[in-house]
């Protein structure tokens, strides 16, 4: 028997590596050779005194990648997995991924716009596309498979169909998918290709930003606030239905609104505006739109309850407030401190992976299931108790399974992604070296 799985609508990735948070040397930028920059301080009323006489001066401090904010982007992956296998609407409140995660790459943006944007944009694309390439050609060959085509399907059609499949290329609108295909005895359920496609909604937000940028970027720095503040005055416009925008378009422009804000605010961390703004009035303030949201969202809950997902003003508000804090405590590491040093290695290997995880981990939550329903045929899960003990944590074997099963595709397809970014491909790039010249290797410089 096939047992069925809670999903959520759909979260988020980031392909491109960042460098530290404002005040703190950047690394260069990966797409291109250049050296590291600074990015300036803050003034202050008087300069900072320099060495004692006498005393060594202080080490120059290496630029690097910032560890705090590969923690948020490795916490907002880590996130997204766990909402789509068990489908807690309060995962959305707890820790906003995909605000979350826009906020990062906005900042990575504006800090590798400083070189001419075409190439910066182009640089970008080319990261994202080869693997949703590598993606898409297993999903596409399983639907074909499953008998779907794309000009009989009764939710495209016609020549619509095939146009749509440009999407699965270059992700500019939605791709076209069947919402049943195949058997609903078969190994995966008849609606496994929506939760497959799920995730690329984001590839269509992120590079829809991406393009964007250099326009936001220039609006940004000529009048930082109004930028800054006008995703959440569109996002009460045609997130609330006051005006409403139909089919995939109205979904389109509903996502750049509910994480514009977001994407603005990865500007302003870079630009260094929030460090100029007193940290009890920032907090303050990004608490009062929190509770905005969460007011807004009381008054209008969805069919699953207080999935912000579900509620585009509730969403973008308090993504907005909860970013604003994050950016505004970020500790800027150049190394994880204290206990969460252990999980150094998986910080590193998610955040070289991050597209990976993303576009896969709902087909591969899907796959556990007829792996897990395998044991319903051995000898000594026969009787009913035994059966009934499977059913009650059957979701739990799901969530011990899909990580090995993560592991195996980024073995299987990680390396996509170095090629995509102009490297030497890795299968297990987790921030180590191998030993070499027989001594014992050292750790790896934290590139992206």
């Amino acid at each position: 028997m096939t047992h069925g799985y809670t999903t959520g609508t759909g979260p988020e990735p980031a392909g491109a590596p960042y460098g530290t948070s404002y005040g703190t040397p950047y690394a260069a930028d990966p797409n291109a050779a250049g050296t590291p920059y600074a990015v300036p301080q803050q003034r202050t009323t008087e300069p900072p005194a320099g060495p004692a006489a006498g005393a060594a001066p202080a080490p120059a401090r290496k630029p690097g990648r910032d560890r705090y904010l590969d923690l948020l982007r490795s916490i907002a992956l880590v996130r997204v997995v766990v909402y789509h296998l068990f489908g807690w609407a309060w995962l959305t409140v707890l820790f906003p991924s995909m605000g979350v995660m826009f906020a990062l790459a906005g900042s990575l943006m504006a800090r590798s716009l400083k070189r001419p944007a075409l190439s910066v944009i182009r640089g970008r694309v080319r990261r994202l596309l080869p693997p949703m390439w590598a993606f898409a050609v297993v999903v596409l060959a399983m639907m074909f498979a499953n008998g779907w085509n794309p000009t009989e399907d009764p939710d495209h059609g016609d020549t619509w169909g095939l146009i749509g499949l440009f999407n699965y290329l270059v992700p500019i609108g939605a791709p076209p998918y069947p919402w049943h295909v195949g058997s609903q005895s078969g190994l995966l359920e008849d609606t496994w290709a929506v939760q497959a496609a799920g995730p690329l909604w984001y590839l269509r937000a992120y590079l829809w930003f991406v393009i964007a940028s250099p326009l936001l970027l220039w609006l940004f720095r000529k009048a930082p606030w109004p930028t800054l503040l006008a995703p959440l005055g569109l996002t009460a416009i045609v997130g609330t239905g006051l005006v409403k925008i139909p089919g995939e378009t109205g979904n389109a422009v509903t996502d750049f609104a509910v994480y514009g804000g977001c994407w603005v605010l990865g500007f302003a961390h870079h630009e260094g505006l929030l460090k100029q703004i007193p940290r009890y009035v920032s907090v303050s303030c990004a608490a009062l739109v929190m509770a905005f949201g969460l007011w807004w969202a009381s008054n209008h809950l969805g069919p699953d309850g207080w999935d912000l997902n579900d509620i585009p003003l509730a969403q973008a508000t308090w993504s907005f407030g909860f970013v604003v804090i994050l950016l505004q405590y970020s500790p800027s590491w150049q190394e994880l401190p204290g206990r969460l040093a252990r999980w150094d290695k998986l910080v590193t290997l998610s955040n070289n992976r991050a597209v990976t995880i993303y576009l896969w981990h709902n087909l591969l939550i899907m796959a556990t299931v007829p792996i897990i329903d395998l044991a319903y045929k051995l000898p000594f899960m026969q009787s009913e108790r035994a059966v009934g003990a499977l059913d009650g944590a059957y979701t739990i074997w799901m969530f011990a399974l899909v990580w090995p099963l993560i592991g195996l595709m980024v073995l299987a397809v990680g390396w996509v992604e170095d090629l995509a970014a102009k490297r030497r491909p890795r299968l297990w790039p987790n921030g180590t070296k191998r030993a070499a010249g027989g001594r014992p290797g050292a750790r790896a410089a934290h590139r992206g």
